[in-house]
């Protein structure tokens, strides 16, 4: 009898263990895939990596003196094209790796959590890119040209090239994150955390967040800091208008629910209180009426 039960136990214990370590496999196996992916990029763009690197720097090249950037360590000249050629390889991956994820991620989701999730998945993606390029297309050449203006006599702008990319990345990063803005305020309304109504009574603080976090993630200049926090702001108040759209029933519910939780805390009197009350109008009576 204690055999039988022994091996009853042991054969759920390995019916469990099963589905995790297929998980494992097939995690295993996305992961390989994405390497791979993001590897055979990488071979196709380290050709044209010299390419890449002129691009990038376009925007700062046009406001040099003499048009040329330096390179002062000895191998810096290859590797950090080589660099960019890697990182661009990551970025440009990005959808394939997302899908990847997503095809890991959706079995365990309910259909509901589908529908908002892959939206929400591929406009993250866009925005973070939209972000890219509205630090490659607009930010740079005003911040530059601003920059170019006010460089003291007797000193030559001359931007080492390692330090420049190092800078470009900074910048791709700040304002791709900072595009993200729509896409969290969605999941926090979505998540119940709070209402479109809490949000926009949070709109001052949200403008100060917002300039807070353009100075911190842009260089100390006036103009990228501006031009972080005023689309982060607008994208803010976007996130706000698709949530009233997409998440209408959802708002509909939660704002039903803090109704309820304050009727409920408007109905809510001390017994003891009641009582004496009662006590005090009856007094009240007996004096007025002593027959």
């Amino acid at each position: 009898m204690a055999d039988e039960t022994k091996n009853q136990t042991d054969n759920v214990s390995s019916d469990s263990e099963l589905p995790f370590l297929s998980h494992l496999i097939e995690l295993r196996d996305r992961l390989l895939r994405i390497v791979i992916v993001v590897s055979l990029i990488f071979l196709v763009l380290f050709y044209f990596a010299n390419d890449l690197y002129s691009i990038i720097a376009h925007p700062l090249l046009k406001y040099l003196p003499s048009g040329k950037m330096l390179a002062i360590d000895v191998i810096t000249p290859i590797f950090t094209p080589m660099k960019l050629a890697l990182v661009a390889s990551f970025f440009i991956s990005i959808p394939y790796i997302l899908h990847q994820l997503w095809a890991f991620i959706a079995p365990g989701l309910y259909q509901h959590e589908k529908r908002l999730a892959l939206p929400l998945l591929v406009s993250s993606v866009l925005l973070y890119y939209a972000g890219m390029a509205f630090a490659y297309f607009v930010v740079f050449p005003m911040m530059f040209n601003f920059l170019s203006h006010y460089v003291p006599s007797g000193v030559e702008m001359a931007t080492d090239i390692s330090h420049y990319l190092d800078f470009v990345l900074k910048m791709f990063f700040a304002f791709g994150v900072a595009f993200e803005v729509p896409v969290a305020t969605i999941l926090l309304i979505a998540a119940g955390i709070t209402t479109p109504k809490k949000l926009a009574k949070m709109r001052p603080y949200i403008i100060v967040i917002a300039f807070t976090l353009g100075m911190l993630l842009t260089p100390p200049d006036v103009i990228s800091q501006v031009m972080l926090a005023i689309p982060m702001w607008m994208l803010f108040e976007s996130g706000l208008f698709f949530a009233r759209i997409l998440l209408k029933k959802r708002i509909e519910e939660l704002e039903r629910a803090e109704a309820g939780v304050t009727e409920d805390e408007d109905s809510d009197v001390d017994p003891d209180e009641e009582l004496d009350k009662a006590v005090k109008e009856e007094s009240d009576l007996n004096k007025q009426d002593p027959v």
